[in-house]
């Protein structure tokens, strides 16, 4: 128990610094509020030579001691080698297709979609008729609206005559779903969740804790469906009607939307909100097939070019700052959360 004590301690503690560090934090954010370049750095990293560099790395570290040198010496010299071939038109690799990478890292509003269209617009400008556009994608769903646009930014690649595949390592299901299914070729990891083709909503109701209160709301609309259910008005059986028609309409536009793009699919037997692991929906023919990002691009980089392209604010103090504070709030709450779900055992 004296453990358990102290630990809480620790973590209050740890608390106060945090929120410390977040007001000072709050005070450079708003002193540096529109010094240098808010605009978004483009950043390229050629992925074959990140493996082939590691694969280096890890050579001359299992080597001999005496022999590092030389082989260190030899890699540098084929690497001269190859910058001289590439300058002077002689690399083997001159005509390989290129593949172009990207991850799109989904939260409830798809907020990345403003970033992931700018990606895509760039890949678009400059990609070849061979070239294959691979989009890491993780993403449980959220709103309809939100991921309706963000899907739309991935129909561009296929407008665009770019073959496009989409990886799936932990979950695409619902809107993440709506994402990946608009891929000539869909990727998932062996228990990666994937589907939930269905809408759901939730609307709290606290009239009756209102009404025995003596609190009346008054709510107002021109127009008979403005408002279905409400969080505080009295709910009547018209508007629930109302409300789950709205609802089978989304889920019939999201049915259609994913019937266009992989028209092999049953989809009335699919479309009923149920999740399936990846294997499984290999079967289901909801995924083209089954592996991880990593394979399917060390498979590539074989035979093509791959580069993974990312925009990314610039590097400013205040967004550093942001940053280290965001990181150490998390892992307090991460470790309040540990210490009160542990505490029901550590108790005597």
């Amino acid at each position: 128990m004296s453990e358990w004590v102290a630990d809480m301690a620790t973590f209050l503690i740890q608390t106060v610094i945090v929120v410390a560090l977040l007001g000072i934090g709050l005070l450079l954010v708003m002193r540096n509020k529109g010094a240098g370049d808010s605009g978004l750095k483009l950043h390229v990293e050629s992925l074959n030579h990140q493996r082939r560099s590691r694969g280096r790395r890890l050579r001359i570290t299992t080597t001999e001691h005496g022999a590092r040198k030389k082989l260190a010496k030899t890699f540098r010299q084929e690497e001269k080698a190859r910058h001289k071939a590439a300058k002077q038109g002689k690399s083997e690799r001159q005509n390989v297709p290129k593949v172009w990478v990207l991850d799109f890292h989904g939260d409830i509003k798809a907020s990345q979609t403003e970033q992931f269209a700018q990606e895509v617009s760039a890949i678009i400008d400059v990609a070849g008729a061979d070239d294959e556009v691979i989009v890491r994608l993780e993403s449980a769903g959220g709103l309809v609206h939100a991921y309706g646009l963000a899907s739309a930014q991935l129909d561009r690649l296929r407008s665009a005559g770019l073959i496009t595949t989409v990886c799936i390592d932990k979950v695409a299901a619902s809107g993440g779903y709506m994402m990946a299914c608009t891929a000539n070729h869909i990727k998932a990891a062996p228990f990666a969740v994937i589907g939930s083709i269905g809408v759901v909503a939730q609307v709290p109701n606290v009239h009756r804790l209102l009404k025995r209160h003596d609190i009346d709301v008054e709510l107002l609309t021109a127009g008979k469906y403005k408002r279905t259910l409400t969080v505080l008005g009295e709910n009547t059986q018209e508007g629930r009607e109302k409300f789950i028609e709205n609802l089978e309409n989304t889920h019939q536009l999201f049915k259609d939307y994913v019937s266009d793009h992989r028209p092999e699919m049953d989809i009335d037997k699919l479309a009923t909100g149920e999740i399936w692991y990846g294997s499984e929906a290999l079967e289901q023919q909801l995924v083209d097939s089954v592996g991880t990002s990593e394979a399917y691009l060390v498979e590539r980089m074989a035979e093509a070019d791959v580069y993974h392209v990312k925009l990314e604010p610039p590097k400013t103090i205040s967004r550093k700052v942001g940053l280290a504070i965001s990181a150490g709030v998390e892992q307090a709450v991460i470790k309040g959360l540990g210490l009160i779900d542990a505490a029901g055992w550590q108790r005597r």
